[in-house]
């Protein structure tokens, strides 16, 4: 019940902040929309961090305890990366330029990276320092201001995580989901920190550098994960099957359309992707007709994903029983090679002693056969099943593999 009212509190007042800092806040595809997103999100972490870092320090003077300290290092740190995220979406909310022609997008994932390298450093400096707590221990005083400051600070992490978890998904920003991260791991931290004041105050036991390293191994863990979630972008991760597929079910919806492959999806930043696919047509197809059909498969893709699209067509025979039963014969062929192989662009010309099946065949990342033995092993099992062929086959390496 106290989740459920957090969570309608935050979406109150995160509707509330939207429609008072962002006009045209529906347009997430929109840099300067964007922007406004990262520039809230900022503020608020900068603002709130620094008040509950004020209010650890204070209290970890007056108890001396290093896992209190450390707490406010910690938020002092989300501080620091709050300014560093908003930076990133000020930065990243540039327009394209002749030496950046597809925008400055990805700074917002370098923004997350960083955020993220500042949560490892800090967790790394609190460790040290708590196995030093460890190794000489000293007392540490009990304040009820301090527990009153640490309850505090877990109700305010906690509403901090759902509040750029909240914004994060609405603009699909990975620097905001790391925020979000962030924040949480701080709630376990601090309660972690809390319960060991109280331990160390009600059993008279001093657990206050064990404390500490637990506090660190939190904050280790938000940043590894937040990192990971940040370099996967920016080396070319591929994108959602979910997208894959509901972008092959639009073009295929279309009747020019009777096959694509060889999709390709760039990511220069939220809401700046690029796409090239080869669309298959009928050979003997309207050319006309079949070019209309690919503009409007174009169109439909910006107007739905917010993707730029490109598209290549492919005119392979359709209309020949015979053409058609050789395809599935060496589609099943490549099969039994392995099971996810595709193939495509299969045509047939006749020359004056043999047939030349000439068709690319699509080899999975997983796949363990070079491609040497893949080609060996393809046109052996071809022409053994298909007398008097000669295969012309080209390999393709997917950029997306089928889910």
């Amino acid at each position: 019940m106290f989740k459920q009212d957090l969570e309608m509190e935050v979406i109150c007042v995160t509707d509330l902040l939207v429609r008072t800092f962002i006009r045209n806040s529906q347009n997430i595809q929109d840099p300067a929309v964007r922007e406004k997103y990262g520039v809230l999100s900022g503020g608020v972490g900068i603002c709130l961090n620094l008040l509950l870092s004020l209010g650890k320090f204070f209290a970890g003077l007056l108890t001396g305890s290093i896992a209190v300290t450390a707490d406010a290092f910690n938020n002092l740190s989300d501080a620091g990366s709050s300014v560093v995220t908003l930076v990133g979406f000020k930065l990243a909310g540039q327009k394209a330029d002749d030496g950046h022609p597809f925008g400055h997008g990805r700074i917002e994932y370098l923004a997350g990276l960083l955020v993220s390298l500042l949560i490892l450093m800090v967790g790394v400096e609190l460790g040290k320092s708590s196995i030093e707590k460890i190794l000489h221990p000293e007392e540490v005083a009990f304040s009820l201001v301090t527990v009153v400051i640490l309850a505090c600070s877990i109700l305010v992490k906690l509403w901090m995580c759902l509040f750029n978890r909240k914004l994060g998904r609405r603009i699909g920003s990975a620097a905001m989901e790391a925020t979000a991260t962030d924040s949480l791991s701080d709630v376990v931290a601090t309660s972690a920190v809390l319960a060991g004041t109280l331990v160390n105050h009600l059993a008279r036991v001093n657990i206050d550098g064990w404390v500490g390293v637990v506090v660190a191994l939190f904050i280790l863990r938000a940043g590894w994960g937040a990192a990971r979630d940040t370099v996967n972008p920016l080396l070319g991760a591929s994108p959602e099957p979910e997208l894959v597929r509901a972008i092959e079910k639009l073009v295929l919806s279309h009747k020019q359309v009777v096959g694509m492959h060889d999709l390709v999806i760039h990511d220069y930043g939220p809401g700046r992707r690029m796409c090239s696919f080869h669309a298959e047509v009928p050979q003997d197809e309207d050319i006309m007709a079949a070019h209309d059909a690919i503009d409007h498969i174009e169109r439909e893709i910006l107007e739905k994903f917010g993707i730029e699209t490109t598209v290549h067509m492919d005119p392979i025979a359709t209309g020949d029983p015979e053409v058609n039963a050789l395809r599935e014969q060496v589609g099943e062929l490549v099969r039994q090679i392995h099971p996810d192989m595709t193939i495509h662009d299969f045509r047939v010309t006749l020359g004056p002693q043999h047939r030349n099946l000439i068709f690319d065949a699509v080899v999975p990342h997983k796949c363990p056969l070079s491609d040497p033995e893949i080609t060996q092993r393809i046109t052996q099992a071809v022409q053994g099943q298909v007398p008097g062929s000669y295969v012309v086959l080209q390999l393709d390496h997917p950029y997306v593999e089928r889910d």
